[in-house]
């Protein structure tokens, strides 16, 4: 079930009615409404897949009640070892099983053998890469002795499958997400209005600019051969504000749609776009799955207090994985050791923490520095986007070659002018929303001010809404 969907415009009110009105008063009674929603929320897509989530989510209960309840280092250990196989079996035959198979088929091709192995079609199932995440992290918590394994099977299943995030994040910590389903939940009107806010930046993000954006960007893409460098370098530039407006609009909405139901869900973006060098754009971009490689692959690895070699050994592992988690295909792996390259200078300089303030701190402007750092930064953002979208490696420098050819008009302009204007709205408002949440976040602001621009926003996505477009993540 899509968020920019009618379905999901029927469902979430029904929801919202039942665990309010309805079932309020008893907390598991309304632990395992999130249950049934967030798995009927989920079957909506492919039902056949809710038995990999149920799945999941029994193994790593289990295995964490086990855990703490043994005492042998070995056998913990091993137990640990259940929750990792599982978890990325599963990840790794639906997402990886063809990759690997066919990169295996075209290595002994090189060799003049033809092994007799064939690939399989096989379906995604949207969110894997989300829930799996989300629910090794508890288990690998409960090995740490940094969580306490819950015995509440209702509670724990609505923390995995909860359904404003089930689907493409943030990947909560259960440290965070878990705990909220112990406690009874108050209806907070301003925590609701605020959600509902941010429900409407997100539609916004998603419908208007990414939609719209990704009408340009797949003309361009399909055959870049086609065009000139301007419109293969506009063409890129949209691809980063596609993939923003899709990506963070998603985030907005379940946030706020988590918020609805009196859940705290963790920031998963902080204006990315306005960051100053590489490390600084990814403290604020996917902070979710950012963390969750840091915490569980960089940190354990030794992170940044070890030698040169191994830092640089760690922050390629890190990027690589974080590049192939996106998908099986060489060109996020491209992306991921593109990002590594361009973070390695910081961190062996150790300036990778120099910006980790508010951009223009107490100012409406950037100075000309600031503005020369967020400008190169986005392009070598730009750069690597063009890598993660293209559909494989000689694609993607041949867009790159494109881009820097000699051949720079024509140049739709009547299109550009469209999508441009509400770009420039979105960086507009996020650039005075730069130290809030998101960015309507204007509950001091004039009440009548206010609603004219509820009003404006609503008509942009009723009258200037893009081809309606499958969110991006949902492929990861």
């Amino acid at each position: 079930m899509l968020f920019n969907s009618l379905s999901f415009a029927i469902f979430l009110p029904v929801v919202f009615a039942l665990y309010w009105f309805v079932f309020q008063r008893n907390l598991k009674v309304q632990n395992f409404l999130i249950v049934v929603a967030s798995y009927f929320f989920y079957g909506w897509w492919d039902w056949r897949f809710l038995s990999l989530i149920f799945i999941s989510t029994f193994e790593d209960y289990f295995v964490a009640l086990q855990i703490k309840n043994t005492v042998d280092e070995r056998k913990r250990k091993m137990w640990l070892l259940v929750s990792i196989l599982v978890n990325i079996g599963f990840l790794g035959f639906f997402k990886y099983y063809n990759f690997f198979i066919d990169n295996f088929v075209n290595s002994f091709a090189l060799l003049g053998f033809k092994p007799n192995v064939t690939s399989l079609k096989i379906i995604l199932p949207v969110g894997i890469s989300f829930y799996t995440f989300q629910t090794l992290s508890y288990t690998i918590d409960v090995y740490r002795r940094k969580l306490e394994p819950t015995k509440d099977f209702i509670a724990f299943t609505a923390f995995v499958s909860f359904f404003p995030l089930l689907v493409a994040g943030p990947i909560e910590r259960a440290n965070n997400l878990l705990p909220q389903f112990f406690v009874k939940r108050s209806f907070d009107y301003k925590k609701a209005v605020d959600g509902m806010r941010q429900i409407l930046w997100g539609l916004f993000k998603k419908i208007v600019i990414a939609d719209n954006c990704a009408t340009y960007v797949n003309m361009v893409f399909d055959h870049p051969i086609d065009h000139t460098g301007s419109t293969l370098l506009l063409g890129a530039i949209f691809f980063a504000f596609q993939i923003y407006g899709d990506f963070s609009g998603y985030s907005d909405i379940a946030i706020g749609t988590a918020r609805l139901f009196g859940i705290n869900a963790m920031r998963n973006f902080n204006f990315p776009y306005f960051s100053r060098d590489i490390a600084e754009f990814w403290r604020r971009w996917h902070i979710s799955l950012t963390t969750w490689f840091r915490d569980y692959v960089y940190i354990p690895l030794g992170g940044s207090r070890v030698s040169k070699a191994k830092v640089v050994r760690n922050t390629f592992i890190i990027f690589l994985v974080s590049g192939f988690w996106h998908g099986a295909n060489w060109t996020f792996i491209v992306w991921g050791a593109f990002h590594a390259m361009l973070f390695l200078p910081l961190i062996l300089l150790k300036k990778n923490r120099k910006n980790t303030d508010t951009v223009a701190e107490g100012k409406l402007l950037p100075n000309a520095k600031e503005i020369f750092q967020i400008v190169s930064t986005f392009l070598l953002v730009t750069i690597g986007w063009v890598f993660f979208r293209a559909n494989n490696i000689a694609q993607a420098f041949e867009y790159l070659g494109g881009i820097f050819s000699t051949n720079i008009f024509p140049l739709n302009i009547e299109f550009i002018k469209r999508i441009g204007f509400f770009v420039i709205i979105m960086i507009f408002v996020e650039w005075l929303q730069r130290k809030k949440q998101h960015g309507l976040e204007i509950a001091s602001m004039n009440e009548w001010l206010r609603r004219m621009i509820y009003i404006l926003i609503i008509f942009s996505i009723i009258f200037f809404s893009g081809r309606n477009e499958q969110f991006i993540y949902f492929q990861f």
